[in-house]
Order: structure tokens, then sequence, then C-alpha cells
């Protein structure tokens, strides 16, 4: 009897529970769990398609060159197979740029050409996948580019902005001649090369310190030569002024006067001139100039000055050593930001001392020059700007033997081509324009 009841109770113990085994959960708790899963499979089904992910924006943004940009892989797709991108995120608006790592071809398919002129990418990531799960916004963007420069949709970057103060140059310019009494000089050529460099410095003042070397013109037609091996001078923005007036009428003003002066230098110029079967051959050893800007820009790169000083001349066609006292007003402008635009004009007067009698040639002859210029860049190959160059002269001299002193005047056309043209210090980036 004992052991009968023991087997009914074991029994009843068993079915009880398996009866709790395959009981149906709660309605309730069953869909817990099914949101629970959701929630973790949900960013998973995200990631493995990026087209349901992207937010386009028009016009297209553009990553920023000075912030930070994260190089990243994100799930391929047909435009960009690889999964390569740039990534330039806003935790504010929780918003993600993204630019393909390379460039696209005309229907937008990535090429295998990486992006040129970019900025330093953090890889220390391997996905987005941090920002898919916090639920930012994915736009696609263009590629950063560098003060100067831009980037279009295929991501090939150009640039748009130029500084022609640092350059090596290289011109020709049809330069016709015109003198009263004369046939013109219509066949007249110029062809012209030579490098410009300028740099700031000096810790107290702001000084902008400009070099050119072997700038050259020569002229085929009527022959002429005009060379300098070296140029150097700088212009400054004082900190202190000079003079501070203070004035009593009513309530105190002080103004400040500053003279901003400068200096001027060039070695070996050489330059040789034919006219009417006479020719002059004359080097100048060196200049010193004093220099004093009546107006500056902020950048000092534009000016407009005085400038003062000897020369000491050696005539080479005639054995002498002379001294040359010359006055100067001068200009160099650039009228826009990106540096498309140049005008120069200058009006000169030399004399000429400390010489000896020469044969049918006034004793102490004297030069006078004058000049205006216009320099347009038009177009740009392989980033090199290719600019028109248009100019007159006029100059008036009786230091050449035999040749009665008279002015004549010069007007040149013609096409220069730019190597080393970078961007102006002063150059926007192409997002902030």
């Amino acid at each position: 009897m004992i052991i009968q009841a023991a087997a009914l109770g074991w029994a009843l113990l068993l079915s009880q529970v398996e009866g709790q085994e395959k009981a149906p959960q709660p309605e309730t708790q069953q869909a817990g769990e099914d949101s629970a899963k959701g929630a973790t499979q949900e960013p998973a089904r995200q990631g493995s398609d990026l087209t349901g992910l992207l937010t386009p924006e028009e016009p297209m943004p553009a990553l920023r060159y000075d912030q930070p940009i994260l190089c990243t892989k994100l799930p391929p797709t047909k435009q960009v197979p690889s999964g390569e991108y740039r990534m330039q995120c806003d935790p504010v608006t929780r918003r993600c740029l993204i630019a393909p790592g390379s460039e696209l071809d005309a229907e937008g398919v990535e090429l295998d050409r990486p992006l040129l002129r970019t900025s330093y990418c953090d890889r220390s990531e391997a996905s987005a996948n941090v920002r898919v799960q916090e639920g930012y916004r994915f736009v696609p963007a263009i590629a950063e580019s560098p003060p100067g420069w831009y980037r279009d949709e295929q991501g090939r970057v150009m640039q748009f902005n130029f500084d022609l103060h640092r350059r090596f140059y290289l011109g020709g310019a049809w330069a016709p001649l015109f003198r009263s009494g004369q046939p013109a000089e219509t066949e007249r050529v110029r062809v012209d090369f030579g490098i410009q460099t300028e740099f700031p410095g000096g810790s107290e003042d702001n000084r902008l310190h400009r070099v050119t070397l072997l700038e050259t013109e020569v002229y085929l037609g009527e022959p002429s030569l005009d060379v300098t091996l070296v140029r150097y001078d700088f212009n400054v923005e004082r900190t202190v002024p000079l003079f501070r007036i203070t004035t009593f009428f009513g309530k105190p003003r002080r103004f400040d006067l500053g003279l901003n002066l400068g200096a001027w230098m060039e070695a070996l110029h050489q330059e040789t001139i034919e006219r009417e079967d006479s020719e002059l051959s004359l080097l100048t050893w060196g200049a010193v100039h004093g220099t004093l800007d009546v107006w500056h820009s902020k950048d000092l790169v534009s000016y407009v000055r005085f400038r003062v000083g000897p020369s000491f001349e050696r005539d080479r066609t005639h054995g002498l050593n002379t001294f040359v006292p010359t006055a100067v007003f001068e200009g160099n402008l650039t009228l826009d930001t990106d540096g498309f635009h140049h005008l120069l004009f200058s009006a000169e007067a030399e004399k000429v001392l400390l010489d000896d009698p020469v044969e049918n040639r006034p004793l102490h002859p004297e030069r006078l020059k004058v000049k205006a210029g216009y320099e347009l860049i038009l177009l740009a190959i392989n980033d090199q700007p290719v600019s028109l160059v248009a100019d007159g002269r006029g100059m008036w001299r009786n230091d050449i033997p035999n040749v009665r002193g008279k002015w004549e005047w010069s007007a040149n056309v013609g096409l220069r081509a730019s190597l080393w043209a970078p961007a102006r210090r002063s150059a926007p980036l192409a997002s902030a324009r």
C-alpha cells in the first residue's frame, strides 16, 4: 500500500513539471522579448544597406578642411564598391557628412584614383556603426579642399585663388614701338621671364619681404635687353606712431601719424638698347633706395609708394663709371580677393652724374620712364594660371649718342604662363565662400 501511494505521488509530480515547461508565455512578455530582439537587430539591418541610411541635401554640402575628419569604411554600394569614405560628424545636429575617398567618373562611380589635397584624417575607428546606433543622419557630401582650392562633385580638385607675387613666369607679347617722325616698328615682340616670391617677417612690426630673381625682358625686331639678377625690397606697417598729435578744441582728440619707411635694393642690372644704328650698354652694379608707402593694404601686398635713392652704373659702351640718382612713384595693386586682377604703374626719373663728356651726347644726360600695366588670369592648365598681359610704356632719354632725345611709346599685349603660383595667404576656404 505504501509503495502504490509513493508511485502515484511521483507520477503526479512529473506531470506537473512537464506542464510548466510547455505552458505558453504571457502575451506581454513575448512582445517585450520580440521588441528587444528588434532593437538589437535593427542597426545591423541598416548597416548592411547604406542607401537606406542616406538623407541627401541640396545643394550638396562639403566637408570642412579646418575640422576633424574620420576615414571610415561603410557598406559598399554600386557607386562606391570599396566602401571607403571620409566622414565629418556634428554631435549637436547628429548629422554626418560622408564623401567617397576616391574620385568619381561622370556617372558617379568610384575610380581607382585617390583624392588629392585632402587634410589629415583619423583612422582610429573602423566603421560608423556607433553613429548608426546613436541615430545619426548620413548626408552625401563633397570632400574637403584646402584654402584657395575647390572640389567638384566628382571629387576633382582645382585651384581658384592665385598669388602672382610668388611664381616663376614666362610670357610673350606683341610690342609695337611708336616714335615721332619715324615709321612704327610693328614687328617688334617681347619675351619675358623671371622668379618672384614674398614672405612676411618682423616680430615688432608687420613686415613683408619681396625677392625677384632673373627678371628679364628681351625685345626682338629692334633688339634690346633688360635683365636684373636679384632685387629685394620690403615695406612695413609700424606699430608705434612717429608723431602723436593731440588737439584740444572741445574734447581732447589724439591722431597717430607714422612713416612707413622701407628699403629697395637691386644688384647687377644689365640694359642694352639699340636705336638708329647706335647701341648703349649699361650695367648697374647696385642700387639702394628708401621707400615711403603712401598707402598699402592690410596684408602689405598692395601698395602705392615713393622710392628715392642712388644707383652705381657702368657705361660699358664708353667705359664710364657713373652715379645715377633716381626718383620713382609706383604702385602694385591686387584688385580682388582671388588674385585674378593686377594693376601696376610707375613714373621714374634718372639723372646721370659724374660722367665724362661723350661725343654727340649732352653732359649729365637724363631718362624719364612711365608705365601702366594690367594682368588678368584667363584660365589654368594643371592649376598653373595663364594670364593676359597688357601695358603701355613711354620713355624719353638723351643718353644714347647720335640719337636726339624724344618720347617713344610702346604698347604690349600678350600672354604669360605662371608656374608655382600658390594660393594667396589670405585665400578663403571654398566652403566658406
